[in-house]
């Protein structure tokens, strides 16, 4: 049977998926902050605002890739130990 991992132990794709949820906040926070002024009838925000928002989806995409790795390496600790 195996433990719960101690937060000290870290494994393939931890920092990616740490690094995903970040982007994905900020991308999150950059969408609020862009739809915002259009509900409040204000001056929008330049272009360049609403590309920002694309981190929302690099920062899945970071995590998404983050998980992928960590499920290979757990599948090759498995093979190594069934073998």
């Amino acid at each position: 049977m195996t433990g719960t991992p101690d937060s000290s132990d870290t494994r393939p794709g931890d920092g990616l998926v740490r690094a995903g949820g970040i982007v994905f906040v900020i991308g999150a926070l950059a969408t609020l902050a862009t739809v915002a002024p259009l509900f409040l009838a204000t001056e929008p925000f330049p272009p360049v605002a609403y590309a920002v928002c694309m981190l929302m989806g690099v920062g899945f995409v970071i995590a998404a890739a983050g998980v992928l790795r960590s499920i290979a390496a757990q599948r090759r600790e498995a093979r190594a130990g069934q073998g």
